[in-house]
């Protein structure tokens, strides 16, 4: 069959307010031309990202009315943690309300000024909490990686040449080493169980600990079984548990690959490492067995991990992107490819090449498709990425623009209106303008910046 369906029926809806052009129009000045600072109910689509926005099933909900809210050792926690141990073969499980939560509580750990923290690629948050220590986050990601038009099948993989060179240079001042599954700043690529394997051995070859940003795991796994030799046998529990199995521990938004709305985790192999981060977790997010969240919350994401790791799900998620990714290509508009595992990533710096990197070709985008269609889409580029620790300002290693899908929310009908939406943008785009920035933070400005047309 060539007709990509949902592998779910649809038990409840929510209405989508259809809004005009002009209002639009005003509504993006309103805000500064930041999308973040619209009104969600003001947007037709929503693709700014995937993080929290995903659809519960029955059995989730069903999990939700069984929650335990009692402050310490509730049951709510005990099957959580089994659920992640049941996947991921850490030791000590810390719930935290989510991924940034647990970042802030390794870099209490692992910053601090003069340390250098590699990774493939580092996102926002990650990027900001390392720098928020005082530390430097540096990604390492193959040159595949930076090329969106190349075909390698795994372009999220750590280059171990350079990250071996890097480890002998900067000695002490490296506490730990990194690896985000799937890189999602360079278009959701996935990183191999070859490569996984091979950054674990050079980290612990240099005495250092190993952590995996997990957010999207399964989808990462996903491709594993589909493009690694070997893997196409195993399931995908099997091969997710291989990919932590030579970790010394995680972080985890539970927000992506958990189906949770909210909520994360911190997981580590270490006793005094866990016992400082517990003592981190108490001051500031609430006791160690429940985290900031709230024991619902906790049975909702034990149920939805075991929903992640179902091929018919991963399989039909997958081919969603692809199918946007194959029409937009066919248009002429430069993708990233292959497609990634959550987004489909548009590389606005080629597309828009009247427009230069630090006059924002990806914001200017992302306008034009809110703009036009009601689409609300993602920046990953210069403005998310081009200001440097001493403040100044270069281009990032791309312009992209991300549409991110959440999880078994919109449908095929969806996805046509997105194509179409951008034959709409392909007779615009020569009109089209740069951006300033008029207002920002000192840190992830993106969040909050407003921006003027140039």
């Amino acid at each position: 069959m060539k007709t990509i369906i949902e592998p779910f029926r649809i038990k409840s809806v929510e209405p989508i307010r259809l809004t005009s052009r002009p209002e639009r129009e005003r509504m993006l000045a309103e805000v500064g031309y930041n999308l973040f600072g619209l009104h969600s109910d003001d947007v037709l689509i929503d693709l700014l990202t995937d993080s929290g926005t995903g659809a519960m099933s029955s059995h989730q909900w069903a999990a939700v009315m069984r929650g335990d809210e009692s402050y310490a050792g509730s049951p709510s926690f005990t099957r959580f943690e089994a659920a992640v141990k049941n996947l991921m073969p850490f030791k000590h499980v810390i719930p935290t309300h989510q991924g940034r939560a647990a970042e802030a509580i390794l870099f209490s750990i692992f910053g601090g000024a003069g340390k250098c923290i590699p990774s493939n690629t580092h996102f926002d948050t990650t990027r900001g909490n390392i720098e928020a220590s005082g530390a430097q986050g540096d990604d390492l990601v193959i040159a595949e990686g930076k090329d969106p038009q190349s075909l390698h099948p795994f372009k999220g993989n750590m280059d171990l040449d350079k990250l071996e060179a890097y480890l002998q240079e900067h000695g002490d001042a490296v506490p730990v080493v990194m690896l985000t599954i799937t890189n999602n700043a360079g278009g959701g690529q996935p990183v191999s169980l070859e490569n996984i394997r091979g950054v674990a051995a050079l980290a612990h070859r240099f005495g250092k600990p190993f952590i995996i940003d997990g957010c999207r795991f399964a989808e990462n796994a996903w491709f594993i079984k589909c493009r690694e030799e070997g893997q196409a046998d195993r399931t995908i529990p099997e091969i997710v548990r291989d990919c932590f199995a030579v970790a010394d521990g995680m972080t985890m938004s539970a927000k992506k690959d958990a189906f949770g709305n909210i909520g994360g985790w911190l997981a580590l192999n270490d006793d005094d490492l866990a016992e400082q981060a517990r003592g981190h977790l108490i001051r500031t997010e609430g006791f160690v067995t429940y985290g900031g969240l709230a024991g619902r919350d906790l049975d909702a994401l034990a149920q939805g991990l075991s929903e992640i790791v179902e091929e018919d799900y991963l399989r039909y998620r997958i081919r969603t992107n692809e199918y946007i990714v194959e029409r937009l290509d066919a248009m002429g508009i430069p993708v990233v490819k292959p497609a990634g595992g959550h987004a489909v990533f548009i590389d606005a710096r080629a597309w828009l090449d009247h427009i230069p990197p630090l006059q924002y070709p990806g914001q200017a985008l992302a306008v034009a498709l809110y703009e036009i269609a009601g689409i609300r889409s993602c920046e990953i580029g210069t403005a998310m990425f081009g200001r440097q620790p001493d403040g100044s300002e270069k281009p990032a290693a791309m312009d992209l623009v991300r549409l991110a899908f959440p999880r078994r929310t919109y449908t095929q009908s969806h996805a046509d209106y997105i194509v179409e939406a951008f034959e709409e943008v392909v007779a615009a785009k020569d009109s089209l303008r740069g951006y300033k920035i008029v207002k920002e933070p000192k840190l992830m400005r993106h969040f909050t910046c407003r921006f003027e047309k140039l």
